[in-house]
């Protein structure tokens, strides 16, 4: 799962503590953690969801001011068959 620098500075931070993805196969699971360019992210949860359900309290938490722009952000993901919302947190630099 690549994050952006930026959003990986923004977990780090505490600000964010939700992502989502759309892919053709999940690459993390819950539980797991995930080495980056910030240090290490928990996976504490992972739902398979419809983008549909998104609310305006999950875009929020997932650094975007509102649905409308995390539908906006979507729109320049790739096709995917699944789609998570995934819950991390900031382990530290290990």
């Amino acid at each position: 799962m690549l994050l952006k620098r930026e959003l990986l500075e923004e977990i780090k931070a505490g600000k964010v503590d939700l992502v989502f993805r759309r892919w053709s196969r999940p690459s993390v699971r819950p539980g797991g953690t995930l080495k980056t360019k910030v240090g290490l992210l928990a996976i504490k949860a992972m739902d398979e969801m419809s983008p549909d359900d998104v609310s305006d309290a999950d875009a929020r938490r997932a650094g975007f001011a509102d649905v409308a722009g995390f539908r906006r952000w979507l729109d320049t993901m790739k096709a995917g068959e699944f789609f998570h919302r995934i819950e991390v947190g900031y382990l530290g630099e290990g």
